[in-house]
């Protein structure tokens, strides 16, 4: 990782220690707009969180992808609701079809963009100003448009049904539901990575039969092997990220989601019941695991793609 791209996530990093706290994620996500309006203006200003992909003459940061993956890592490792994923991606989609008027907004973060794959379930489309439709084929940008928001398990992710109005044809689809699923499979990574750290902390606590439970063996195994999925599922997310292309996305999308399904699986037993009270954080991460599988196509959907590739 280069300097520049590890400074930005220790910048992250800072932010979302001191202004993400688990209670504060709460907050955001029961709030009218489903994220922490604040935060978003210090990532935007101070890290340029939403111009990371928009080239600089265009007004943005003249990032690449991995830049934004490094921001939606440190972001998913608390979980943060922010509207960065959705408005990365239309920011793509415009850049792929040189229509530039919305970028200047979308860059500074003072508009919201989306990408809609499946118009019943669209990230933060009820506080998007710029949607665009996908058929996989091509783009669409809905200039008018209704916004329904949906009732989720994964409250800090805000999912709404967007029925298109007027729309206006841009041009040919450039692969965007790969790039979301990169995208998403680096934040899968840094919630994932921060559950088990969680657990792992936990169990030097909770004192059982007068010892930490981390010192039992079998439970010592159990954690041992969460870390190596993890890790491993790090090094398939971050070499799709680094060489894109339908297949690597396909794979970092089924690790990523089988890794964090696995780890907020054993953190709900490792906890015991307290895991499941609405107090512990541990369950918010349970459900953006298994909320998150739903997205862009569960893991099975990414599996049989890469089946048709071998077979």
């Amino acid at each position: 990782m280069s300097e520049e791209r590890q400074l930005l996530r220790e910048t992250v990093a800072a932010l979302v220690d001191k202004h993400a706290s688990p209670e504060a994620v709460r907050t955001a996500m029961e709030s009218e707009r489903g994220y922490d309006e604040k935060l978003w203006s210090l990532l935007c200003e101070q890290v340029g969180a939403a111009a990371l992909v928009v080239p600089e003459e265009l007004g943005g940061a003249g990032g690449e992808l991995a830049d934004a993956a490094v921001v939606l890592e440190e972001l998913g490792k608390a979980l943060v609701p922010t509207p960065l994923l959705g408005t990365t991606l239309a920011e793509l989609a415009l850049l792929a079809v040189d229509d530039h008027e919305p970028l200047e907004g979308l860059a500074e973060g003072t508009s919201i963009g989306t990408v809609a794959f499946d118009a019943d379930y669209v990230i933060n489309g009820d506080v998007a100003d710029v949607v665009i439709g996908t058929d996989g084929e091509n783009l669409t940008r809905w200039t008018t448009f209704t916004a329904t928001p949906k009732s989720t398990m994964d409250l800090t992710r805000r999912l709404s049904a967007v029925i298109a109005g007027d729309t206006v044809v841009l041009g040919a689809d450039p692969g965007l539901a790969d790039t979301a699923a990169l995208l998403m499979a680096a934040e899968q990574i840094g919630a994932a990575s921060r559950c088990l750290d969680l657990t792992v902390a936990y169990t030097k606590d909770r004192v059982q039969f007068g010892r930490a439970i981390g010192s039992f063996q079998a439970l010592k195994h159990r954690m041992a092997d969460l870390y190596v999925k993890v890790s491993s599922a790090r090094a398939v997310v971050n070499a799709a990220i680094a060489d894109p292309s339908p297949t690597t996305a396909s794979l970092a999308r089924y690790f990523a989601s089988e890794a964090l399904s696995a780890v907020t699986a054993e953190a709900i037993q490792l906890h015991g019941g307290i895991a499941i009270t609405w107090e512990s954080d541990i369950q918010l991460y349970f459900k953006r695991a298994h909320g998150s599988a739903q997205l862009l196509g569960p893991p099975r959907e990414h599996l049989r793609r890469l089946e048709t590739q071998v077979f």
